[in-house]
């Protein structure tokens, strides 16, 4: 004779089936949307975007254009970091526009408060940001010091998100508050090495804590019955 079905055990099973399966579905949706389907630039995105640069008012050199080319057709796909050292203009200055002169870290926030929630969409973010805390300990072969303002390494998802950013039309008022705001500043792309604990681990890791949490207060609440 078969065992009679116990329906208490099989409402626990399939809540925690429900539980945990919810947890691996929302962290599959992020990987997908952080991570994305690695998806290098092909030859034809290159030279449209390209093609679009001049047009965003961005002041490029020849130089800079044959830079960014190369750094395009070498795409990978995968993310990377650009590293930003900047040296923020001294006292007050006047923002696009006109109006009271004002300190030029708030003028830059005029470009960040533009760029950053379009950056968060196509998931890239500060990976690093740190103030100077002193002049420079260690140069050689390079200019003198021309007194750094801070640093920082912005996380793109893929070369494809950043020249997307780089060329959007919409930015190109916001970008004149960076041009007033910073005196001097060198930016280069780094491929990813070393990396601290980022969002793929402490976005599971959440995931993973809220779902036990929900497995165990419905066990609880089974057992308090």
């Amino acid at each position: 004779r078969e065992p009679p079905v116990d329906p208490c055990g099989e409402e626990m099973r399939m809540t925690a089936v429900a539980i945990w399966g919810t947890a691996l579905l929302l962290y599959g949706l992020f990987w997908l949307w952080y991570v994305g389907l690695p998806r290098p630039l092909t030859p034809a995105e290159i030279d449209a975007q390209m093609a679009r640069i001049p047009a965003a008012s961005l002041d490029v050199t020849a130089d800079q254009l044959a830079t960014m080319r190369r750094f395009l057709e070498q795409d990978d796909g995968r993310e990377f970091h650009m590293l930003n050292v900047v040296k923020v203009r001294p006292g007050e200055v006047v923002a696009p526009g006109g109006g009271e002169p004002r300190r030029a870290r708030g003028v830059l926030d005029g470009y960040s408060r533009h760029f950053m929630p379009a950056l968060f969409r196509r998931a890239g973010h500060p990976a690093y940001f740190g103030r100077a805390a002193g002049g420079e300990l260690e140069r050689w072969g390079v200019e003198p010091d021309p007194g750094w303002s801070f640093a920082a390494a912005i996380r793109y998802r893929s070369r494809r998100d950043m020249i997307a950013l780089v060329t959007d039309p919409r930015f190109a008022d916001a970008h004149a508050f960076k041009r007033a705001a910073i005196e001097s500043t060198f930016a280069f792309p780094t491929a990813p090495g070393f990396v601290t604990v980022g969002p793929r681990v402490w976005v599971g890791l959440v995931l993973a804590l809220l779902a036990a949490l929900g497995h165990l207060g419905f066990l609880l609440s089974r057992t308090t019955r």
